[in-house]
C-alpha cells in the first residue's frame, strides 16, 4: 500500500475541506422528457453555509457524520455520496489506500440547497490533497459531474447558470454581496416527490400552465446579480418548482408572508424546498430578520452570497 502524501510530497495526516450551500435564485423546469428527466435552467448562488470534510488516512472508507445538522440516520455504505467520491477518485487515479471520512453538517439534509453534493465536493478536494493526486478543482470537475448535477457547482461555487440537468455551468458575472435569511424545516422533502407534483400540477392545468422542452435564465437576474442590484434581483426571483412545494407543504406559505412581512426584499422556496430564502436589503436587515424568525419558534440563519467553492481549510 502506498503512503498518503500531501501536494507539497509529506505525510498528510489529515486534510479538511469546506464547500458552499447554493441557493437557486432562478429555477426553470422543462417538461418531463422521455428519459424521465427535465431540462433545467438555474442561475446558482453559493452561499456562506458550509459543509466540512475532514479525511485521515485509512486501510478502507468510511464516514462519520457530525455538527448542528442531524446526520445520524445517513446510510454509511457504499451509497453514501460521501464514500462514493472518494472511491471515485481513488479508481480513477489508482490509489490504492481508503480514508476515513468525518463530515460537520450544517447545510439541511433534503432542504433545497445541495448539501450532499456540497459534501462531495468538500470530499474530491480533501482527497486530491491527503493522496497528493494534484487534479485540482479543474481536474476534479468531470469527477464532480460524474457525481450529480450539483457537484460542480459545489465545487466551483460563486454564480452560475446551469443547464442541461443543471450540471453544465457558465459562470455569471456578479457584483457586490447579497444577504440572505435561510429558514430551515424540520423535515426535509424528496426531490423526486417534488418533481412528481410538479409534473401532476402542470397536467391539472395543462390549460394555463404549458411547459416548455427548452428553458433559459431570463436576463433580468442575469443583469441584477451582474449589477448587485439587490431590487432587481427580488423582481426577477424565480422557482418552477413553489408551487409543488407549497402544496405539498402548505405551511410554507405563511413562513414566506412572514418573511415578507418582515423588511424581506422577497422570499422563495431554495430548490425543492423545504427550506426558504429570503433576499434582505442589508446584513443588519438580515440579522433583525433572523432574530423575528428565532423568536416565532424557526430555525434560521443568516447568509451572504456569493462565495468560493470547495477548497482546502486545514491540512494536519
Amino acid at each position: 500500500m502506498g503512503k498518503a502524501t500531501g501536494s507539497g510530497g509529506e505525510t498528510a495526516r489529515s486534510v479538511t475541506a469546506r464547500a458552499p450551500g447554493k441557493l437557486n435564485l432562478v429555477l426553470r423546469i422543462g417538461a418531463l422528457q422521455n428519459d424521465g428527466y427535465h431540462e433545467v435552467a438555474s442561475l446558482y448562488q453559493a452561499v456562506s453555509l458550509f459543509e466540512e470534510v475532514t479525511a485521515t488516512p485509512s486501510d478502507g472508507f468510511s464516514v462519520r457524520f457530525a455538527g448542528p445538522i442531524d446526520g445520524s440516520f445517513l446510510p454509511t455504505d457504499d451509497s453514501n455520496l460521501v464514500i462514493r467520491a472518494a472511491k471515485l477518485l481513488a479508481h480513477t487515479m489508482g490509489i490504492t489506500e481508503g480514508a476515513a471520512l468525518t463530515v460537520v453538517k450544517r447545510v439541511p439534509i433534503a432542504g433545497g440547497m445541495g448539501g450532499g453534493s456540497a459534501d462531495a465536493a468538500a470530499t474530491l478536494v480533501a482527497c486530491d490533497e491527503l493522496w497528493g493526486t494534484g487534479l485540482g478543482r479543474t481536474g476534479l470537475l468531470p469527477l464532480a459531474a460524474e457525481l450529480g448535477a450539483d457537484v460542480p457547482f459545489a465545487l466551483e461555487g460563486g454564480t452560475a447558470i446551469g443547464t442541461g440537468r443543471g450540471d453544465q455551468l457558465t459562470h455569471a458575472l456578479s457584483q457586490g454581496e447579497f444577504h440572505w435569511v435561510i429558514v430551515f424545516s424540520e423535515h426535509g422533502l424528496s426531490t423526486p416527490i417534488v418533481y412528481a407534483e410538479l409534473d401532476a400540477h402542470r397536467r391539472r392545468h395543462s390549460a394555463a400552465l404549458l411547459a416548455h422542452d427548452t428553458v433559459s435564465v431570463d436576463a433580468a437576474a442575469l443583469q441584477a446579480v451582474r449589477s448587485g442590484d439587490h431590487h432587481a434581483l427580488a423582481d426577477a426571483l424565480q422557482n418552477d418548482m413553489q408551487a409543488a412545494a407549497l402544496r405539498l407543504r402548505p405551511e410554507l406559505g405563511e413562513l414566506l408572508e412572514f418573511g415578507e412581512s418582515h423588511e424581506s426584499l422577497a422570499g422563495i422556496v431554495a430548490g425543492s424546498g423545504p427550506s426558504c430564502a429570503f433576499l434582505m436589503p442589508h446584513a443588519l436587515a438580515a440579522a433583525e430578520l433572523q432574530s423575528a424568525l428565532v423568536r416565532g419558534g424557526y430555525d434560521a440563519v443568516a447568509v451572504r452570497g456569493p462565495v468560493r467553492g470547495a477548497c482546502v481549510l486545514d491540512r494536519g
